[in-house]
């Protein structure tokens, strides 16, 4: 493999890992401390993570991933290894649902639990956890679950001589 490729879908995989793994710790950790909290709490650091998170080291995983990956589709075609292609193009899909899951369904209700105010100020915070709440988590599971299937696909990859 000739080392434009090579840089490209290393850089896909750790990308992709980045991701997956910040998907996965949330889903076994964070979510399910926040759970047993009251629900003030529970929004409050809520707020506090989206607001947090859109900072450039995470901006660089989560839309690298997709760029490094797509970067490394293109490099492919062509290349002679149609096994190689096609285990980078069903990662690139895996991780385009991932992305849209996350831009049409967590970022949306992540900015209405913001719009509901500081949770100090919430006349009804059990209402406000409870639209936000189970949606954000069966979606974020559901994006942790497709970015994890495009990472072991792009290790797939990485591993080494796929052939035709």
């Amino acid at each position: 493999m000739e080392p434009v490729r090579v840089v490209a879908l290393v850089l896909a995989t750790l990308t992709m890992g980045l991701i997956a793994g910040l998907f996965y710790a949330y889903a076994c950790s964070v979510m399910l401390a926040l759970g047993k909290t009251d629900d003030r709490v529970f929004i409050e650091v809520m707020q506090r993570v989206n607001s947090s998170i859109q900072n450039g080291w995470f901006a660089l995983s989560f839309i690298g991933a997709a760029l490094f990956t797509a970067a490394s589709v293109v490099l492919n075609i062509g290349s002679g290894n149609t096994g190689r292609l096609v285990l980078v193009s069903v990662a690139l899909v895996l991780y385009l649902v991932a992305f849209g899951i996350t831009v049409r369904g967590n970022i949306p209700l992540n900015v209405q639990l913001d719009a509901a105010g500081p949770a100090a100020r919430i006349a009804d915070p059990a209402a406000a956890r409870a639209r936000f709440e189970r949606p954000w988590v069966r979606l974020h599971l559901a994006r942790t679950l497709f970015t994890i299937g495009a990472f072991v696909v792009l290790c797939v990859a990485l591993a080494g001589p796929v052939g035709d």
